[in-house]
């Protein structure tokens, strides 16, 4: 079973031809609203991955909470663990380019309410696999992190988006996951040795003990595990979108793990899973099934 405790969203998002600088206006060619958040994107994923996924969340008593579930619901995802709060549903204002890059300011609304009294309401168990993201509350991630650890469950930590202050809670993850900029930062808020994100990376991973997983968008994935640093590389894509490729990789990785497979080949999976997820508009819309990995895997493998 993967616990996945996190933010719950609905994305305004808006289609332009290249991103605005500061204080910029650009005219805009498409607007839609799609279901969306770190930790409910991710639940998504793991699920569409195969595995059997519960939500701890909270949106809010408006009009939004039923669009932010949707997806969730229509996939099975268990959402008996989702709160309604006075406070509004949570909402991510999304600029795509036409590039594929994007840019995003997130209001926590109603995922401000998950406080740490949700993670003992989950009971998390040493068969669980604990996803945990960074658009909740940090008191309520350093709560599931102290949880799992006294299951024996193993716990992703995602450490999106940056946080300085969450910088001393990633060494209690068994696994973290941060794209390169995210990494960059917290390893100078952790004063990690080094000349470079190799070695850095390495100092991390011989520091704490955990695995350290560091996406690089296009060039893949870097990896450190113990003394062992390893990369994955992306598939060649043209982009359409990369909003969701990341919660992706963390959803894909989380069932790949829950299902017993070794480290590499999760990422592995992940990785591809992420790479099809660019390939549509949207961050839980384009979330691919284990059915559509499968035969992009396949289809690779014949060429």
């Amino acid at each position: 079973m993967i616990t996945v405790i996190g933010s719950i969203n609905l994305d305004l998002v808006a289609n332009v031809e290249r991103l605005p600088g500061p204080g910029e206006t650009v005219p805009g060619m498409a607007f839609v609203t799609s279901p969306g958040g770190k930790g409910a994107n991710q639940a998504l994923a793991a699920r569409r991955a195969g595995a059997a996924v519960r939500m701890m969340g909270a949106v809010g008593d408006d009009d939004f909470a039923g669009a932010a579930l949707d997806l969730l619901r229509r996939d099975g995802v268990d959402l008996a663990g989702v709160q309604r709060t006075a406070s509004p549903t949570g909402t991510a204002l999304i600029l795509v380019a036409a590039s594929g890059e994007n840019m995003i300011a997130v209001v926590p609304g109603a995922n401000g309410a998950v406080g740490p009294q949700r993670v003992a309401e989950a009971g998390i168990g040493a068969d669980d696999v604990v996803l945990l993201q960074h658009e909740i509350p940090l008191a309520t991630i350093e709560a599931a992190l102290d949880a799992a650890a006294q299951a024996g469950a193993v716990v992703i930590l995602n450490t999106a988006p940056f946080r300085a202050e969450a910088a001393p809670l990633l060494a209690k993850a068994g696994v973290v996951v941060a794209n390169e900029t995210e990494f960059d930062l917290y390893a100078e808020a952790l004063g990690l040795a080094g000349g470079g994100r190799e070695a850095r990376m390495r100092a991390f991973a011989a520091q704490t003990g955990r695995v350290l997983i560091v996406t690089l968008g296009g060039e893949g994935v870097l990896a450190a595990d113990g003394g062992e640093l390893f990369h994955t590389p992306a598939t060649p894509i043209t982009p359409v979108d990369t909003v969701g490729a990341g919660d992706t990789f963390c959803g894909y990785l989380a069932a790949g793990l829950d299902a017993g497979l070794p480290l590499r080949a999760a990422i592995a999976r992940a990785a591809q899973a992420a790479s099809l997820a660019c390939l549509k508009r949207g961050a839980q819309p384009s979330i691919p099934t284990a059915e559509e990995v499968d035969a992009f895997t396949a289809g690779r493998s014949a060429r």
